[in-house]
């Protein structure tokens, strides 16, 4: 009788596309049964126990390793192409995203946790770089859509996506090498060796190596950028001392350094008033308007001038003007996707370690396995925050006034101010432009001091530079057991427990700019001369997002019980208990508090920093944000099954998901609201599907149907460069069918096939970025020239002209108050561009908060409010990442030659449908449909002993986005964007005994 004990993982549908040839590796060979009609039936030793594919009553995938090599799947972006309601991109901080049924990886944080796991052989991992690694020496890799919980250790709410390694074997010495040369100069070389040392141990040893030049050309300097230089090595030890013990030893070191990119390319519909930074219609080929983000406002001739309250220092000082040609309005932008113009080579290092042990022991019907692992995952990547080169000629005259007022060259000054001024910015003109005005330019390297360039850690070129940097380390160990049964009744189980601790260290997140280190030093001055206090710059003199540890101590028991109801029908019952404690140590400093020139050590042990906040949600003053809290939750899944006969089974399944909440960092920008945490996730999910195999295995039909109702799907967005996490309800619903048809044994055609709708049911109220006066025309979009973020000053009554004059009286006000007037101080609001689409037909450079107090005037009653922004509903708007359609499909032939050797030509297309890569939907966030091919032919030796192949991948060259992401207000609303790996083609040629 079939035990339904094994209902754990299985191959789905798509897994079988492959010819007899595939069907002889390893990790199926060992486990298929021919039938009647001489095709194989697959059957996968899982996380658990052993299943035939079309016993199993769930939505699973996967591929073995020859059909990894069919398909030409040789990382976690092709793996996508070819699954039903999956999709795969990579995220804005060097994280990634799998996407199942609408529900993916769309948390932002440190305290986020993932929709999909991701484990290895049955381990969960945490912020693994297995995403951006190649796959090599793999017994299998499986794909369960769907809630999971109640078998595998880790909770999650997408899916799970575990990838099986291939295990040593006692019965002869076998070793396999793979050489392939590519566009691009790549080289990529794969092998393996497996030694039996005796009768009950085996050792096995693969790894693989690829460098590749970059496929991004940089026309600024005309070098190649976004390569590839990684490898990993992988040792595994099986004892097996008897029959029922089996002791499994694994041991994993991954490990990349080259110039890859993050994103892509950042997209936008340049906004010429610099109100936004970048429109609200369109994706375009060009920069961001300087003067939209923090850098321009803040460094202006305007604003500093209003800051010191001397239209002759903010003259002199500013580095441009808001209402002048900004340092990236004739940047070079290419239209091509994969051509740039920047100055600043992207730096990518990242490393992963993985040991993992297992003993697994049989006691007669009762099998008890013992698991542990221990994951150490570090990532440091830095690249060019804009996609431009900034006019260094836009900020001369700026940087010609700083050196005349440090040397005390400007006339007109008293002798008393030209002399103080001289001692308060020399030291700003000594560590920026250390050559002199017309020298290069200085910007501050993130370091642990937090000091900068003014503690000389410092990066200088003749440019203006931007750029970010994200480093990450993370420690993670697990330990799980498991007790399962095989009787011969109708009754079976499983139980299981784990416990997982993880401990993040040193996350930064930094922002480094010229700019950036400009205004630190000048404001800091001009604050300290005021003051009376000693020649001080503002620190840190760069964006620093810290976090530091960020721990997740977690535990869970899990169960199913199976019981046969009669021959044909069968029931399943799992439960789990969660229970995850999070806690986090963080602040977010820029600019926050003075330092001393000359400070050693580190810029924390200013004798100033007492003043700064790191929590202004709690009161009193804190260095840290410290925030801990523990959720758990109960989830479960039925399900029942119909084995119509051997062929054909129906089965219905309910499922409980849950994914634990998480916090947010606070905001360091007065006046704008972020909710302090994010709440957990849970999911209701219902599917029905059908398994059926026709004409003894010549075509096989999987059908599934599932209906998902979401509570509080957790979706980012960035505010004031802080990354914050906000929750959703959701209803999802889809089919998707996979078919494999073989009607020899030496062809075969494969189709895969999705139908996906996602809707939004909350009815809350959320401001659009994009367009915060949500399309009310009465109303004044304000770009706060101390912040750059944006408010919205609207009209109660009077319409738009009562809002455009209220700006304007502010505005005059603010000029008279610094001696400015509207020649050289602020303006009144203007019009947007016709093609703008925001509601708002004029905007302006103003001060939120000075608005904000003149509207409280008792005079105005109540005509105008000033506001963070305006609300819009997303009731009814599309998941991100979640394509309406997809579709896949291969064919392979093998041809057999009376010498022995074959000839297997394959080809694969696939089409992914629209979808949106932001909640907010929109032409603006529509990422496009795509379709991928590959093709590849392989002439097999005599007993496969060795292979020559040729390949195509991205036959089209199709440089489709993936995926989007949204930049913030501070940062002028640019869009990263992420595309498809570019066309590649080779040769390749390999052995195996």
């Amino acid at each position: 009788m079939k035990k339904v004990s094994s209902l754990v993982v299985s191959i789905g549908a798509l897994a079988i596309a492959t010819s007899a040839h595939a069907q002889s590796d390893q990790g199926v060979s060992d486990a298929s049964n021919a039938n009647e009609g001489g095709y194989q039936e697959i059957v996968v030793t899982a996380q658990r126990q052993s299943q035939s594919l079309q016993d199993v009553p769930i939505a699973v995938s996967a591929f073995t390793s020859d059909a990894l090599a069919a398909q030409q799947i040789e990382n976690a972006s092709d793996l996508q192409l070819s699954l039903p309601n999956i999709t795969f991109s990579n995220g804005n901080f060097t994280g990634a995203t799998f996407t199942i049924r609408g529900v993916g990886d769309l948390c932002v944080g440190s305290t986020c946790d993932s929709a999909t796991a991701i484990h290895v052989n049955g381990s969960p991992l945490r912020e693994t770089r297995l995403f951006e690694t190649e796959y090599f020496d793999l017994e299998r890799i499986e794909v369960l859509r769907g809630p999971q919980g109640t078998l595998f250790g880790r909770n999650a709410t997408s899916g799970v996506i575990n990838v099986v390694t291939a295990k040593p074997e006692m019965d002869a010495i076998h070793a396999s090498g793979e050489a392939e040369y590519g566009n691009y100069d790549s080289i990529r070389l794969k092998g393996m060796l497996n030694v039996p040392l005796d009768e009950t141990l085996a050792l096995r040893v693969a790894g693989f190596y690829l460098d590749r030049d970059g496929t991004t050309k940089n026309v600024y300097d005309n070098s190649r950028i976004d390569g590839r230089n990684m490898w990993a090595v992988r040792g595994s030890v099986r004892w097996k001392p008897s029959v029922d013990t089996t002791v499994d030893l694994m041991g994993y070191y991954f490990k990349e350094h080259d110039n890859r990119l993050r994103s892509q390319k950042q997209l936008c519909q340049r906004d010429d008033t610099g109100y936004l930074g970048c429109l609200n219609n369109r994706l375009d080929p060009q920069t961001s308007n300087f003067n939209g983000g923090f850098l321009g406002t803040l460094s202006s001739r305007e604003t500093l001038s209003i800051i010191s309250g001397s239209p002759l220092l903010g003259g002199a000082l500013g580095i441009g003007g808001l209402y002048d040609r900004d340092a990236l309005a004739d940047a070079t932008m290419p239209n091509d996707l994969r051509t740039v113009s920047i100055d600043y080579e992207p730096q990518y290092r990242t490393s992963e370690l993985q040991l993992q042990g297992r003993l697994e022991q049989n006691f007669g019907p009762i099998k008890a396995q013992i698991t542990g692992l221990y994951q150490r995952a570090n990532i440091d990547s830095s690249q060019a925050a804009y996609p431009a080169v900034q006019d260094r000629s836009v900020m001369q005259p700026g940087i010609d006034g700083l050196n005349a007022l440090a040397a005390g060259l400007v006339p007109g000054l008293p002798p008393e101010l030209s002399t103080a001024l001289s001692a308060y910015l020399g030291p700003v003109a000594q560590a920026l432009t250390p050559n002199g005005p017309a020298g290069d330019l200085c910007v501050s390297l993130p370091d642990d001091s937090g000091l900068g360039a003014y503690g000389g850690f410092r990066n200088c070129a003749g440019t203006p530079r931007f750029f970010d940097r994200t480093i990450q380390k993370v420690r993670t160990w697990s330990g799980e057991a498991i007790i399962s049964s095989d009787f011969d009744g109708p009754f079976n189980f499983l139980l299981g427990g784990i416990y997982l601790d993880s401990r993040l260290t040193d996350a930064h997140y930094n922002a480094n700019g010229f700019a950036i280190d400009y205004i630190s030093g000048v404001l800091g001055s001009l604050q300290a001369l005021g003051g009376g206090l000693p020649p001080s710059f503002l620190a840190t003199p760069y964006y620093d997002s810290y976090e530091s540890p960020v721990t997740l101590k977690s535990y869970g028991i899990f169960g199913e019980v199976y019981y046969d109801v009669s021959s044909q029908i069968k029931l399943t019952l799992g439960l789990r208990y969660n229970n995850d404690r999070k806690t986090t140590r963080a602040r977010s400093t820029l600019a926050s508090f003075l330092t001393p020139y000359g400070q050693t050590g580190s810029a924390y042990d200013s004798p100033y920093f007492g003043a700064y906040d790191a929590d202004p949600v709690t009161p009193g003053v804190q260095d840290f944000v410290f925030r801990k809290q523990t959720f758990d939750a109960l989830t479960g899944r039925a399900v029942l099954e119909y084995e119509i006969d051997d062929d054909h089974l129906l089965y219905a399944s309910y499922s409980r998901g849950y994914k634990s909440g998480g916090f947010n960092t606070p905001v360091q920008v007065p006046g704008l609201s972020v909710r302090d945490a994010f709440s957990p996730e849970h999911i209701n999910a219902y599917e029905i599907g059908s398994k059926n195999t026709f004409a003894d295995g010549k075509l096989t039909l999987n059908v599934t149907g599932f209906l998902y109702d979401y509570k509080g799907l957790q979706l980012s967005r960035i505010i004031a460069r802080t990354s914050v996490n906000d929750n959703y309800d959701a209803t999802v619903w889809g089919v998707e069918a996979e078919a494999v048809v073989r009607p020899t044994p030496t062809f075969t055609v494969n189709l895969g096939a999705s139908y996906l709708k996602t809707r939004v049911t909350s009815t809350d109220l959320v401001i659009n970025p994009r367009d915060v006066s949500a399309g009310n025309p009465d109303t004044v979009i304000v770009k706060d020239i101390i912040n750059a973020s944006n408010c919205v000053v609207r009209a109660n009554v009077g319409g738009a002209a009562v809002a455009q004059g209220f700006v304007s009286a502010v505005n005059d006000g603010i000029n008279a108050s610094a001696g400015l007037t509207a020649a050289n101080g602020l303006r009144g609001p203007t019009p947007f561009p016709a093609d703008a689409n925001v509601g708002a037909s004029t905007g302006a450079f103003s001060i939120c908060d000075a608005l904000s107090a003149a509207a409280q005037d008792p005079a105005l009653g109540g005509a105008i409010s000033v506001l963070e922004g305006i609300g819009v509903s997303l009731k009814g708007k599309e998941l991100p990442q979640a394509p309406v359609v997809k579709f896949s499909a291969g064919v392979q032939n093998e041809f057999r030659f009376d010498n022995g050797m074959s000839l297997t030509p394959r080809f694969d297309i696939s089409y992914t449908g629209e979808s949106y890569g932001n909640i907010f939907n929109g032409r603006i966030n529509k990422v496009p449909g795509y379709v991928v091919a590959n093709a590849q032919i392989q002439l097999n030796g005599t007993d496969d002993r060795w292979f020559v192949r040729g390949f195509v991948q991205n036959i089209f060259d199709n440089d489709a986005l993936t995926g989007l992401y949204l930049t913030d207000q501070v940062n002028g609303l640019q869009t990263n964007v992420f595309t498809l790996e570019p066309r590649r083609y080779g040769i390749a040629a390999g052995f195996k005994f």
